[in-house]
């Protein structure tokens, strides 16, 4: 009899340590924020600058101005991504 109210006290006890859990403070909140990625971009040169005589309908030469025509390269320097920034606790 002694060794069955023994067990059933200790099974009692197993079960109910979860509930006696040392509950801590809150030291700090953080938010997740996204990172868009950062791109750098550097320019090709696919044709300069330059002016050229042409003939209009009306029979006139005209001095036509172009400008420069440039493509634009990107690539990536890094990727998006989630950083935990400092907030307010709720």
């Amino acid at each position: 009899m002694k060794k069955l109210i023994a067990g059933a006290i200790l099974a009692a006890s197993t079960f109910a340590a979860p509930a006696f859990a040392w509950e801590g403070q809150v030291v700090a909140c953080y938010d997740k924020v996204w990172m868009p990625a950062k791109y750098a971009t550097s320019k090709k040169l696919i044709m300069a600058a330059h002016t050229e005589w042409e003939h209009n309908k009306r029979g006139q030469m005209v001095k036509m101005h172009y400008p420069a025509v440039y493509k634009e390269m990107k690539s990536l320097v890094t990727p998006g991504h989630y950083v935990a920034k400092k907030a307010k606790c709720k």
